[in-house]
């Protein structure tokens, strides 16, 4: 009934569900308009009934991420109020930053995107479509600013404990900030594409072979294998940034406990912290210094440099390894599929099987990914400014066990119903095939708006 480890665990489960939502809206937004500029363009009504199904997932997706963000800003205040108290001024105005321009500006034409499209224009709706993915983009500029500063901390001074802004875009623009974005928006790109093209396998599965399911499959396929290769080059970089901020970190991501030469890059084993040594450990002579230093002599720090200041390794070791393994196994599948599907113009049944659990694959590298830099930061809630024990609030253990285990039941709930509606909606697609959703507005001018009632 530690409330210290009970009030870790509840946020770690608040915001692990919240980041799903917000990690497919990111780049769902620009997929959604991807399928309209593409009917605006060929007239091919098979975009626009893509566009009609991806956009209810849009929308439940955005629901569930607002509620999730609601209920985890509250625990700011309930469970770590020392985390306001000393850095509440620059985590207050990003956090502010967020809400009135990103969050208004989705709100906003949120409502035109979903049901507009007999209202307005198409070149209107086209335009809210724009906006609405814009915002999404903008809400993770702002996020990950604060997230990163929080790492990377940079344009403040401490006076009696409470930090005060100096430099606002020093703090914005800190020095993680445009790894940890461009990784992000990435990673969202990936989650989304996977998504895609899982979800348009099943269809496929079932026995659709509409144009509407072959247009998904090709763009969630194409997307991917586009994108892994630019994350694998990005990953590398944001790695070799947080050697130089964070090497703690970097240290208990390759289970490396002393600083030398000529450390072997580790594919598996088990980090024993009692021991300080490696168990069954299967590595690659020199790996790892080549990749951090880029070259076999390449010295790299160990965790003995930061005794009783690192993070625990095992977690951060196997998370990081699961969101490296995810990613290889993105390419291989994705550029099997480019080959299948533009090379071959077919989608084997094995290669569909394995495409379907895919979908879910991008949200297991996102949350691994998670782990490992939240957990790699411990025990420091900002880096070298505010330990995490120093931020918790005086909440008795058990109540904290008790709301965490609400939450736990609510979110595997919600979770489980979200995956259900996603099935049923591909499904629903599937047996539609290629008739309209609604044949009136498939008939309608591209720019101009069917009158209602």
């Amino acid at each position: 009934m530690d409330p210290l480890l009970l009030s870790r665990i509840q946020f770690a489960a608040n915001i692990s569900f919240h980041i799903l939502f917000p990690t497919i809206t990111i780049a769902l937004g620009w997929v959604l308009l991807y399928f309209k500029l593409r009917y605006a363009r060929s007239g091919d009504y098979a975009w626009m009934r893509l566009y009609f199904t991806w956009v209810k997932v849009f929308a439940l997706t955005f629901a569930l991420g607002v509620v999730s963000g609601i209920t985890m800003s509250f625990q700011f205040g309930t469970n770590w109020p020392g985390f306001m108290e000393s850095v509440g001024n620059i985590a207050g105005p990003l956090l502010a930053y967020e809400v009135l321009t990103a969050f208004f500006l989705e709100a906003v034409f949120l409502g035109i995107m979903l049901f507009g499209f007999r209202k307005v224009s198409s070149r209107v709706h086209t335009l809210a479509t724009l906006l609405v993915a814009a915002g999404t983009t903008l809400s993770a500029v702002w996020i990950l600013s604060l997230n990163s500063w929080m790492h990377t901390p940079a344009g403040f001074e401490m006076r009696d404990g409470v930090a005060y802004p100096t430099d606002w875009l020093a703090i914005v623009f800190n020095p993680s900030f445009p790894y940890r974005l461009t990784h992000m928006l990435l990673a969202s790109g990936l989650t989304v594409a996977f998504l895609v093209a899982g979800l348009s396998a099943l269809r496929y599965l079932a026995g659709d072979r509409s144009e509407a399911m072959w247009k998904a499959l090709r763009t969630g396929t194409a997307l991917g294998a586009l994108l892994i290769p630019v994350q694998i080059v990005v990953g590398d970089l944001h790695g070799l940034n947080t050697l130089e901020h964070q090497p703690a970190k970097v240290a208990a991501m390759e289970a490396n406990w002393q600083t030398r030469s000529h450390v072997p890059l580790v594919l598996f084993a088990w980090p024993d912290e009692e021991a300080r040594e490696n168990r069954f450990e299967l590595s690659i002579p020199n790996g790892a210094s080549i990749i951090l230093r880029h070259s076999p002599s390449g010295v790299v720090p160990g965790l003995d440099d930061f005794e009783g200041e690192h993070p625990p390794v095992a977690p951060v070791f196997f998370a990081f390894r699961v969101m490296v393994g995810i990613g290889l196994l993105m390419l291989l599948v994705s550029w099997a599929g480019v080959y299948y599907l533009f090379r071959r113009q077919r989608l084997p049944r094995p290669l569909a099987l394995v495409m379907v659990p895919m979908a879910l694959s991008g949200w297991v590298a996102v949350l691994a990914g998670w782990y490992t830099t939240e957990i790699g930061r411990q025990p420091w809630l900002v880096q070298d400014v505010l330990a995490t024990a120093d931020a918790v609030g005086p909440v008795a253990g058990g109540s904290v066990a008790f709301t965490l285990a609400g939450y736990l039941t609510l979110y595997v709930v919600l979770t489980l119903v979200y995956l259900g509606v996603l099935v049923h909606l591909s499904l629903k697609a599937a047996r539609e095939g290629d008739r309209s959703p609604d044949p009136a507005v498939s008939e309608r001018p591209l720019d101009q708006p069917v009158a209602s009632g």
